[in-house]
């Protein structure tokens, strides 16, 4: 077991669904926050800089992600990558549009 693939295999799922709101508000030409915005990642970018944020990201994730995740520990990297940064993604959000919590 190399340690080190599984830790790419967390960056990657990391990564990989940060790619997808930015990705989605930019196809909807809708702004969302990001790095890019004033204040950073509070303020909203435009759409036009979250397909590049999420091109970005899905460019470096799709690099991270080990070739053939192929051990249960490289696949529990991944998910737990992926996972744990959509959890944190909701809910960072919901703070920054102000949606009631549940």
């Amino acid at each position: 077991m190399h340690v080190s693939r599984i830790v790419r295999s967390f960056v990657a799922g990391v990564l990989l669904i940060n790619s997808v709101p930015h990705g989605v508000s930019a196809l909807q030409g809708r702004t969302f926050p990001s790095p890019f915005g004033k204040p950073p990642g509070q303020g909203h970018s435009s759409p036009e800089s979250d397909a590049v944020w999420s091109a970005a990201n899905a460019s470096l994730g799709a690099l991270a992600l080990p070739r053939g995740v192929r051990t249960p520990a490289e696949r529990a990297g991944f998910a737990i990558g992926s996972i744990g940064m959509g959890f944190y993604l909701a809910s960072r959000f919901r703070r920054v549009h102000d949606l009631p919590q549940f």
